[in-house]
C-alpha cells in the first residue's frame, strides 16, 4: 500500500543514502575491485527502485541516476532482466551495462486472476519462467506462470493453479527443475508442505507426494515454514515445534533436512533430537548458498550460517551476524549475502564461506524503506 510522504522528506533521504554510500566508491583501476552482481532494491512506498553495482569485495557503488523511478514492490531478478509488480501490473527491465535498469514491458497479471493481483515474484532454476503468488484469489492464494520472452523480456500468461488451496510462500526448485517446494506455517494452527511437478512449458501441476514431517518431542507438532534447495536433490526446511494443548510456540525453530527421489517423494532423517535450532527466532527467508555448502537464515532475532551436510542434519557455521530483524536476502556468486532489513532501513553484505563470514566494507548501508531485494550476478 502507498503511503504519502512530504516532498522534502523524500529529497532529503535521497541525499542521505547518496551521501552514506558516496564514501564507499571503490576503486575501479583495483582488479581486485571487478564488478560481480547488481542489486536492486524496491522502497515500501513503491515509487522507486535503487540500483546498486557490487564489487569482488562485497563493497557497493550506486549505479548513477539511482534511485530509478519504478512502481514496484516486488522484484525478481533472472541474468539478464529485473521483474517487478504492483499489484495489478509486471514489469520488466533491461540492465545496461552500468546496471541502470529500463522498464521495456508490461503486463495486466490481475486480468487473469479474476481481479485478483499478483503480490510476489519468484523464477524456476533456468530463469525462463516467472511465477506470481496471486493475491486473495476467490478468497485463496493461488500462483500464476509466464513465460519470459529471451530476446525481449515480454511476458506470456501461462495459467494459474487451482485457487481451491491456498498458497502463501514462495517455492524452491530441485536443481533438475522438475519439482518445487512450499511450506507454510499459518498461526501454528494450520501447516502445510507441498509439491509440484513444473511441466516442460513451465506450468505447475499439484504433486501428490510423500512429505512427512519429522519425528517430534511428545505433546508437540512441527509447523513447517519457507523451504529452499541444493544444486542436487536435498530441501531444508525451519520447523517449528508447536504444543499440542495451547498451540504456543515450544522453543527456537528447528533446521530439517530432506532428501527428494526421482517421483518428487521426500525423505529426511531428522528428529527432534538430532535438528539443529536457530537463533533467529520466527524465520522471514532461507536460502542455500550457490555452492551448495552453506543454508542461510533470517528471521526477527537477525541472521545465521549453517553448515550442509547432505542428508544428515545441519551443523552451525555461525552465530547471530547481526541481531536486526533480517527480511529477505539473496547471494552472489562470490560468496557474498545481501540482506534487508525493512524496519531498520539497512542493507548488509556479508562475506561468507565455509571458513568464516564477515561484513564487507561499508556495510551496514542506511537504505529509505526498502521493501525487497533482487540480486543479479555477473
Amino acid at each position: 500500500m502507498m503511503r504519502p510522504i512530504r516532498i522534502a522528506i523524500c529529497v532529503f533521504a535521497t541525499l542521505f543514502t547518496q551521501l552514506a554510500f558516496a564514501q564507499f566508491v571503490p576503486d575501479q583501476t583495483d582488479p581486485a575491485a571487478k564488478l560481480v552482481a547488481y542489486v536492486y532494491i524496491s522502497n515500501n512506498t513503491w515509487s522507486e527502485i535503487n540500483a546498486f553495482v557490487a564489487a569482488s569485495n562485497g563493497q557497493l557503488t550506486p549505479v548513477s541516476g539511482s534511485p530509478f523511478p519504478g512502481n514496484v514492490g516486488y522484484l525478481a531478478a533472472n541474468s539478464t532482466y529485473l521483474f517487478g509488480d504492483d499489484n495489478v501490473d509486471i514489469y520488466t527491465y533491461s540492465i545496461a551495462g552500468d546496471g541502470a535498469p529500463t522498464q521495456v514491458s508490461s503486463i495486466n497479471a490481475e486480468q487473469y486472476g479474476n481481479n485478483c493481483g499478483p503480490y510476489a515474484l519468484f523464477l524456476d532454476r533456468t530463469g525462463a519462467t516467472l511465477y506470481d503468488r496471486v493475491y486473495e484469489c476467490d478468497s485463496s492464494d493461488a500462483y500464476q506462470f509466464l513465460s519470459i520472452q529471451p530476446s525481449a523480456g515480454d511476458l506470456t500468461y501461462l495459467g494459474v493453479t487451482d485457487s481451491t488451496t491456498a498458497y502463501y510462500v514462495p517455492l524452491s526448485f530441485l536443481a533438475s527443475n522438475l519439482h518445487a517446494y512450499g511450506a507454510q506455517c499459518n498461526g501454528n494452527m494450520y501447516w502445510s508442505i507441498f509439491a509440484f511437478q513444473r511441466n516442460q512449458d513451465g506450468t505447475l501441476t499439484p504433486l501428490n507426494a510423500s512429505l512427512p514431517t519429522p519425528a517430534p518431542k511428545k505433546g508437540t507438532f512441527y509447523c513447517p515454514n519457507l523451504t529452499t534447495t541444493d544444486n542436487s536433490s536435498h530441501v531444508v526446511i525451519p520447523m517449528q515445534a508447536v504444543l499440542q494443548q495451547s498451540f504456543g510456540s515450544d522453543g527456537l525453530p528447528q533446521m530439517a533436512t530432506y532428501t527428494a527421489d526421482s517421483s518428487g517423494n521426500l525423505t529426511t532423517k531428522s528428529t527432534y533430537s538430532n535438528m539443529p535450532r536457530t537463533a533467529v527466532k520466527s524465520v522471514n527467508d532461507i536460502l542455500f548458498s550457490p555452492s551448495g555448502k552453506l543454508v542461510a537464515v533470517g528471521g526477527t532475532a537477525g541472521l545465521q550460517i549453517f553448515h550442509f551436510n547432505g542428508a544428515e542434519p545441519l551443523t552451525r557455521a555461525t552465530g547471530l551476524l547481526t541481531t536486526y530483524e533480517i527480511d529477505q536476502f539473496f547471494w552472489d556468486n562470490a560468496n557474498h549475502l545481501y540482506a534487508i532489513s525493512q524496519s531498520a532501513g539497512k542493507l548488509f553484505v556479508f562475506t561468507i564461506t565455509p571458513t568464516g563470514a564477515k561484513q564487507a566494507p561499508g556495510s551496514p548501508y542506511a537504505i529509505t524503506n526498502p521493501a525487497n531485494i533482487a540480486v543479479m550476478p555477473k
